[in-house]
């Protein structure tokens, strides 16, 4: 989890042994620990699954109190560009550990931000001082880190955490931070954050800050969602052929969650397939909301865009099997 609010820094795993959801590598972060040197590495999983956890925390475990002086740790989306890679990266990578420790550790996040040319120049870096500095890379999509740099590093694939997982760091959340949460708002935390830890933190630090008793309404509110019953209840309205109604629906859900058009795609995304119509209907659905979502990404009028995907589902719903 990223320091992106108190919380988030405050109950972030401090040991490998503390990070949940990712068994098989963790115990090969542990191995590394215990021989006391590691290949170059390369994290990458969607976000808010414990990437940039799992380096800190294995920085920690591998040189102790000397973490501070053998890691740099750099965010490749505020500084992708050649230079640093020629200037900050390339300079602290030539220096031999002043700690006693065989190597020192490069962490770059967020590296699929990373510039082309930046990249190449990287791989040179990589392979000159393989001796005394070690990288590690963590990204969301690794189809964008160039494969000379794959093929100098160990991959590992985070997989996105379970509900059970985000559902046990809010029961140790609320216990320590003495709050309520009901059942239904756990559920919706878990729902709404779609396996990312970070974001369920913010999500009940958001809830917090206005009750101490956190119920489902509190946590939708918040988070600017919509409950699911209401987003199927649009789609419902739409299939059966009643615009103005599902228009309606639109305008309140807008309003009175300050959903953007990319929420309101997402939650509908989610919610097609719990509404009881045939397949095909689906599948119609779906790849109209992939065209909608393409027109909204590339700057087209929001309002427009839902109202015409809710006229495509009344065409869909209007056409016989």
């Amino acid at each position: 989890m990223d320091d992106y609010s108190p919380w988030t820094e405050k109950y972030r795993p401090h040991t490998l042994g503390d990070i949940i959801g990712q068994k098989e590598i963790v115990e090969s972060l542990k191995s590394f620990v215990k021989e006391r040197n590691m290949p170059n590495l390369l994290f990458t999983g969607p976000p808010g699954c414990g990437k940039t956890t799992a380096t800190l925390a294995l920085a920690k475990e591998m040189f102790g109190a000397d973490y501070k002086a053998s890691t740099l740790e750099l965010n490749a989306s505020d500084e992708r560009g050649i230079d640093v890679v020629r200037g900050h990266i390339k300079d602290f990578s030539r220096m031999v550990s002043m700690s006693g420790h065989p190597f020192k550790i490069i962490f770059l996040d967020e590296a699929d931000s990373l510039t082309p040319d930046a990249q190449h120049a990287l791989r040179r870096t990589m392979e000159v001082n393989a001796g005394i500095t070690r990288f590690i890379l963590s990204c969301n999509y690794s189809s964008k880190i160039i494969e000379p740099i794959q093929s100098r590093c160990s991959v590992f694939r985070f997989k996105q955490l379970e509900n059970k997982d985000i559902l046990g760091l809010i029961d140790r959340i609320c216990e320590a931070e003495k709050l309520k949460c009901d059942k239904e708002a756990r559920d919706a935390i878990a729902y709404i954050c779609d396996g990312d830890m970070r974001k369920a933190v913010n999500i009940l630090q958001g809830a917090a800050l206005l009750t101490k008793h956190i119920t489902v309404d509190t946590v939708y509110r918040t988070s600017s969602r919509a409950k699911p019953a209401e987003v199927k209840q649009m789609i419902e309205l739409a299939y059966s052929g009643k615009f103005a109604m599902a228009r309606k629906k639109l305008e309140a859900l807008m309003i009175e969650y300050g959903m953007s058009a990319e929420d309101v795609l997402s939650a509908v995304y989610k919610e097609v397939q719990a509404i009881d119509i045939p397949d095909l209907k689906k599948v119609e659905i779906v790849d109209a909301l992939g065209e909608i979502n393409f027109r909204v990404v590339e700057g087209a009028n929001e309002r427009i865009q839902l109202e015409a995907l809710l006229a495509k589902i009344v065409l869909f719903g209007s056409k016989k099997e």
